[in-house]
């Protein structure tokens, strides 16, 4: 797979929804374009994968989202499954999802789409790759969703997914630090969180998380899939790069977060980042691989 022209392909998709939006939904637009961020910092994640498997493999997205990159992946000659419920916390996902669909279908890229949850997955032995971007933290079983998954995949397969670790005390949806568990941050924080204005929906949103840890996805993968999980060790880093280079992505991390990032970058400290253990970084790249 050509992932320089996947991602020239995304640029055209992007834009050819864009305009399905503003003219549908304008309303919509500022939401779209952080899913548009979403779905570049998703493709570079996975750009490797897909030059790994073979033209016309079968994928499986889980947490679609609004579906732009399932829709894509389809556009460029994959089959997409794609796994969205729509549920807590992105109910505003309905209508954005309609003009994606709506607009690949026109296309003759539509994925299959299952509005269901991922732990209703049933599924075997389908898939040539799985991933998900920024959605296991918003499952209701991480133990049963990675058994789903795996059943699902082929042997040799992998299954890629990014999303917040929170042993790391920092909240990404809502930027603020944590205490250790969910309901003591909730006690101390819940009027921040509760009147956030940078989440479509804050109590769904925290109503959703599960708080998933890097020690909980080994122990699952050691205990339940008899397994050994990988770990990108360059998550940290690769956070602050994109925090410094990315406006969209800045403007949602907020001041703080950029100034403190550019200290570093000033003071050359960023490459040391590599060296922090992936239990204590703020996000966990993990690949999962089916024998």
């Amino acid at each position: 797979m050509d992932v320089a022209g996947v991602r020239r392909e995304l640029d055209v998709w992007l834009q050819m929804i864009r305009q399905g939006v503003e003219q549908g939904s304008p309303g919509l637009v500022p939401i779209f374009e952080d899913y548009a961020g979403e779905a570049r910092f998703g493709l570079d994640i996975i750009a490797g994968d897909l030059a790994r498997i073979p033209a016309g493999a079968s994928i499986l997205e889980i947490g679609a989202g609004m579906g732009l990159l399932s829709a894509l992946l389809q556009r460029v000659g994959f089959q997409v499954v794609a796994i969205e419920p729509i549920g807590e916390g992105f109910s505003h996902l309905d209508r954005l999802r309609d003009i994606v669909l709506d607009t690949a279908r026109a296309h003759g890229c539509a994925p299959s789409f299952q509005d269901i949850a991922a732990e209703s997955l049933v599924l075997e032995n389908c898939f040539d790759y799985a991933f998900s971007i920024n959605v296991m933290e918003h499952v209701r079983s991480v133990q049963s969703v990675m058994k789903r998954v795996f059943a699902a995949m082929k042997p040799g397969a992998r299954y890629r997914f990014v999303c917040p670790n929170y042993l790391f005390p920092f909240e990404p949806h809502f930027n603020i630090l944590t205490l250790g568990s969910k309901r003591l941050t909730g006690l101390l924080f819940g009027p921040w969180i509760f009147k956030s204005k940078k989440v479509a929906d804050p109590e769904g949103t925290w109503g959703s998380l599960n708080w998933i840890t890097v020690p909980q996805v080994r122990r699952v993968c050691r205990e339940d899939l008899r397994c050994d999980p990988w770990f990108d060790s360059d998550m940290l880093y690769q956070f602050v790069i994109r925090v410094l280079s990315d406006e969209d992505f800045q403007r949602r991390r907020g001041a703080l977060m950029c100034r403190a990032f550019g200290l570093l970058e000033r003071l050359k400290l960023t490459a040391l980042l590599r060296r922090v253990p992936v239990s204590w970084q703020p996000a966990m790249n993990c690949v999962v691989t089916r024998p």
